[in-house]
């Protein structure tokens, strides 16, 4: 008999992440498995929960709010920049994601909602925060050994940034490990 998942397992996830409107916003098709420990804090609350209780190969559909996704969208997480702090070779435009770093040094995504002459408006909020997700999910392997632990605060509904993708970007998050 094959075991149900619980907190502390480290298993690995096929998986398709998208938007309530259908846009796929991550997916791990043509990569290896996502491997990661559940109730670790690597991943969203919404994603640990999904996968608790499943077994080896089983595949369901979860809808995740924003409370256990990354959180409401706040409207105040909004940042003026001094246009003359970005280096010239940076083609600013509407839009375009740059990566900040917070007070203690850690990188916080940010996108391009308004350039001026003297100021450059940016977003950090994340950008899935305040979107309800929609992820498919089939457990893949189970029983494995814990990923190695990175000092830092990546992953699903953390705070970091630069999470587990192989170009560096955060992508969903979803994926544990920092840059490393």
């Amino acid at each position: 008999m094959t075991e149900l998942i619980k907190s502390g397992d480290t298993i690995a996830v096929d998986y398709t992440g998208k938007i309530e409107n259908g846009e796929v916003f991550d997916t791990s098709e043509g990569k290896t498995p996502l491997t990661f420990t559940v109730g670790s804090g690597m991943l969203i609350k919404g994603f640990d929960n999904a996968v608790t209780g499943m077994k080896k190969g089983e595949s369901k559909t979860v809808t995740i709010p924003p409370e256990e996704g990354y959180g409401p969208r706040h409207e105040d997480a909004v940042v003026e920049i001094p246009r003359a702090q970005f280096p010239d070779e940076i083609p600013l435009e509407v839009g375009l994601q740059l990566e900040l770093q917070d007070p203690q040094g850690r990188p916080v995504p940010a996108r391009i909602m308004e350039i001026t002459d003297e100021t450059v408006k940016m977003d950090i909020n994340h950008f899935l925060a305040g979107k309800t997700l929609v992820f498919d999910i089939t457990i893949a392997e189970t029983g494995l050994e814990a990923p190695p632990a990175h000092d830092c605060g990546c992953g699903c509904g953390s705070d970091g940034g630069n999470c587990g993708t192989d170009d560096g970007n955060c992508g969903s998050g979803c994926e544990g490990g920092c840059s490393h």
